[in-house]
């Protein structure tokens, strides 16, 4: 769950009802281009809370053209955005350039708006380098009643930023993909788990992992969450966090068995020698 802040949240719910209408207007009159730049900019500011006068600049850089904007926090840009006309239906194809400029200057994160929708591409520098659709809003669909409608639009105040709120969302996303959920059923830890269980229906069958394994990858999976890159990454880093948490913990059983060897190897202390009783002085008779 993300964490609104009540002074943000108060200027997102005036920014919904203040600029649907206005965005509505502007599909009905097939506003172009240029004009949907002036409603985003002051989108930008007064509903995500950038300063248009200083976090928010023309990138000229990569079309050469006064509609390619990006936010600029303590003089870093954190993000570009392409902005379409209001009717333009919006494609992929259309960050390609954007995400291009974004890698040579080494920006994570790229929008594609036309005001009405708000999509954010985390660009993944790989090889060859390649993007990702991490978020998409519709504007005009989101209801400022619903949290969960208000806590997405925050991921893009100037807010978020210090938070790391998008990269925090982005991570749980992927967390909480089909090919990351296929990739954590099919590890061996959980696959030992299922063992257990089904040996408690049936003790005296002979299961191994394997079959398991294979029921689920032909019977139970699909090959779209089971085969592909995309698997390929998560059982890839399923694997690594399954590595890095038996060192650690194979770290702590060292450590606890070096403690163990101290304490018994090391020497008892020296008793300390009885005090004499002190016998006061006899009076002198």
């Amino acid at each position: 769950m993300i964490k609104v802040p009540s002074k943000v949240q108060t200027r997102l719910v005036a920014g919904i009802k203040k600029f649907q209408p206005i965005l509505a207007d502007a599909k009905q009159r097939s506003v172009n281009e240029s004009d949907t730049v002036i409603i985003v900019i002051e989108m930008l500011s007064e509903i995500f809370g950038y300063d248009k006068f200083t976090e928010l600049t023309s990138e000229k850089e990569i079309r050469g053209m006064y509609c390619d904007l990006a936010t600029v926090i303590e003089k870093k840009v954190q993000s570009l955005i392409e902005a379409k006309a209001v009717n333009l239906s919006l494609k992929d194809s259309h960050v390609i350039q954007a995400v291009s400029y974004a890698t040579n200057k080494g920006i994570d994160w790229v929008l594609l708006t036309n005001g009405v929708t708000w999509q954010v591409y985390k660009v993944l520098f790989t090889k060859p380098i390649d993007h990702e659709l991490i978020l998409d809003i519709d504007f005009l669909a989101l209801d400022h009643h619903e949290q969960a409608d208000l806590e997405k639009l925050f991921l893009l105040t100037k807010e978020s930023w210090p938070k790391s709120a998008l990269s925090d969302y982005c991570e749980q996303k992927e967390a909480l993909s089909k090919y990351s959920i296929a990739a954590a059923i099919l590890s061996d830890s959980v696959l030992g788990s299922i063992r257990h269980e089904l040996k408690q229906i049936s003790p005296d069958v002979k299961i191994d992992i394997e079959q398991i394994r294979s029921v689920l990858q032909q019977e139970v999976l699909n090959d779209d969450v089971i085969k592909g890159e995309k698997s390929d990454e998560a059982r890839k880093l399923i694997q690594k966090l399954a590595n890095k948490e038996r060192k650690n913990r194979a770290d702590k059983e060292l450590a606890e068995q070096n403690t163990t060897i101290i304490q018994k190897t090391a020497p008892s202390p020296m008793p300390m020698p009885a005090e004499s009783p002190v016998i006061p002085p006899q009076p002198t008779i």
